[in-house]
C-alpha cells in the first residue's frame, strides 16, 4: 500500500522537472546559433559558459545533499526554481561574454538544486519503502522534456526572439515551478523512521569513499555524462555539418524523449525481474551504440534509429543510477553519498562541451569525435561491469561530522 501523500508528491515533482530539464538543461543548445548570428560570438566562448554553469552543478551536489539530509528539501528545491527564474531574465540582457558567464554561475546552482538527484533524495527520504517506484514514475513523466523543449524553445525563438523566449521561459520556472514546489513539498521532510535489520550497516561517507565500488561506479557515470552532455551542447551544429537545418534536426531530436519514457513504461512493467546490474550493463553499452550510428548516418531513418537507442539508454541510466547508492550503501547517508558521487560526474559533464570544442578544432569534423566518445562510453560500461556492491560496515558514531571532513 502506498503511503499518504506519494502519488502527489511523485506527480508535481514530475511536472516540475519536465519544466527545470527542458529550461535547465536542453534549451541551451537551441539558443547558440541565434545568438551567434546576433552576437558574433564564437562557438568556445559560449560553451565556456556551459561549462562554468555544469560544473558548479557538480560543486553544489554535496552541499545540496547534505542539505537535504538535513530536511531542507523544500526550501532547496523551491530556492533553486526563484534562482533559475532570476537566471533567465539576466540571460536575456546579456552584451558581454563576461556576462553569460556569471548568469551561467546562477544557473549551475539552480540545476544542482532542481534537476532529477535533490528530487530523488526528497522521495527515497518521505518515502523510504517506495522510493523506487517514485524514481521510476519522476524519470517516467520527465523523460518528455527534450520532447517539450526543441520544438517549443524553436518556435518562441522563431516568434518573438532569442531574447524575448528567454524572458518566457523565466516566467514559467517563477510563476509555475516555483509555486508548485513549495506546494508538492509541503509537511514532513522525513517518513517516521522504521528500524530495519540493516540500518546499522548502512555506510558513512568516509566508508563508501573507501570501497572500489564507488569510484568505479563514479567513473562510469562520469563517462556517461560527459558523452551524453557533449552530444546535446552540440546536438544543433553535428546535424548542421551533416546537412540538415534546425528543422530537420528537431524532427529526429523530438523522439528521444518519448524513446526515454518508453525504455521506462518496459522498465516499470518488467523492471523488478531484472537485476540493477545487468540493466546498468546494457544501458551503459546504449550509449556508444547511439553515438556509433549517429557517426555513421547519412539517412533521416538511420538518425531515428539513434534517437530510439540514445533514447532508451538516457532514460533507463537515471532508474540505474538514482536506485544505485541506497542499494549499494544504504538510505542513511543517501543525500551526502549521493551528492558526492554525482559531484565527480557532473564536473566532467561541465568539461564536455568546451573540452569537445576544442578536440573538434583538433580532429576538423564531428564524426571523428563522435567515435571518441563512444569510445569513452565503453568504458564507462566496462567500469560498471566490474563494480560489487561492499560488504555491510556498520556507520561509526559521529559520521555526520566525519562526512563533511572527508567531503573537503
Amino acid at each position: 500500500m502506498r503511503p499518504s501523500g506519494f502519488r502527489s508528491t511523485v506527480a508535481w515533482l514530475a511536472l516540475g522537472q519536465i519544466l527545470n530539464w527542458a529550461a535547465l538543461f536542453y534549451a541551451f543548445s537551441s539558443f547558440v546559433l541565434p545568438m551567434q548570428r546576433e552576437l558574433h560570438w564564437d562557438k568556445a566562448s559560449m560553451m565556456g559558459a556551459l561549462t562554468l554553469g555544469l560544473a558548479l552543478w557538480g560543486a553544489c551536489t554535496y552541499v545540496v545533499g547534505a542539505a537535504i539530509d538535513r530536511g531542507h528539501g523544500r526550501w532547496v528545491m523551491s530556492g533553486g526554481s526563484l534562482l533559475a527564474a532570476l537566471g533567465f531574465v539576466a540571460w536575456a540582457c546579456v552584451t558581454q561574454p563576461w556576462m553569460l558567464y556569471a548568469v551561467w554561475i546562477a544557473l549551475g546552482a539552480a540545476m544542482a538544486m532542481t534537476l532529477y538527484d535533490p528530487a530523488f533524495l526528497i522521495l527515497t527520504k518521505r518515502f523510504p519503502s517506495h522510493y523506487r517506484q517514485g524514481i521510476t514514475a519522476l524519470t517516467l513523466v520527465g523523460g518528455f522534456a527534450s520532447t517539450l523543449c526543441f520544438p517549443a524553445v524553436n518556435a518562441l525563438i522563431a516568434w518573438l526572439g532569442w531574447r524575448a523566449a528567454l524572458l518566457v521561459i523565466a516566467a514559467v520556472l517563477g510563476l509555475v515551478v516555483l509555486p508548485l514546489h513549495l506546494w508538492a513539498l509541503r509537511g514532513a521532510a522525513t517518513a517516521t523512521p522504521v528500524a530495519t535489520a540493516g540500518d546499522a550497516d548502512d555506510a558513512s561517507l568516509r566508508h563508501a569513499l573507501r570501497t572500489p565500488a564507488f569510484w568505479l561506479l563514479s567513473l562510469s557515470f562520469t563517462l556517461f555524462a560527459f558523452g551524453t552532455a557533449a552530444l546535446w551542447a552540440h546536438v544543433m551544429p553535428i546535424f548542421a555539418a551533416k546537412g540538415f537545418d534546425e528543422v530537420q534536426a528537431t524532427a529526429v531530436l523530438v523522439w528521444i524523449g518519448p524513446a526515454q519514457v518508453l525504455g521506462r513504461l518496459v522498465f516499470a512493467g518488467g523492471g523488478s525481474r531484472v537485476s540493477l546490474r545487468a540493466l546498468g550493463i546494457v544501458v551503459l553499452l546504449a550509449m556508444p551504440l547511439a553515438l556509433v550510428i549517429l557517426a555513421l548516418a547519412q539517412r533521416p531513418a538511420t538518425l531515428l534509429l539513434f534517437a530510439l537507442v540514445f533514447g532508451l539508454a538516457n532514460g533507463l541510466v537515471t532508474i540505474v543510477r538514482g536506485s544505485l547508492v541506497p542499494e549499494f550503501f544504504g538510505r542513511r547517508h543517501v543525500g551526502r553519498i549521493g551528492g558526492a558521487m554525482n559531484g565527480v560526474g557532473l564536473l566532467a559533464r561541465a568539461a564536455a562541451p568546451l573540452l569537445t570544442a576544442w578536440v573538434l578544432l583538433a580532429v576538423g569534423g564531428y564524426v571523428h569525435v563522435l567515435w571518441l566518445l563512444a569510445a569513452l562510453g565503453l568504458g564507462g560500461a566496462l567500469a560498471f561491469a566490474v563494480a560489487r556492491k561492499p560488504a555491510a560496515r556498520a556507520a561509526p558514531a559521529g559520521a555526520d561530522r566525519t562526512d563533511r571532513r572527508a567531503a573537503t
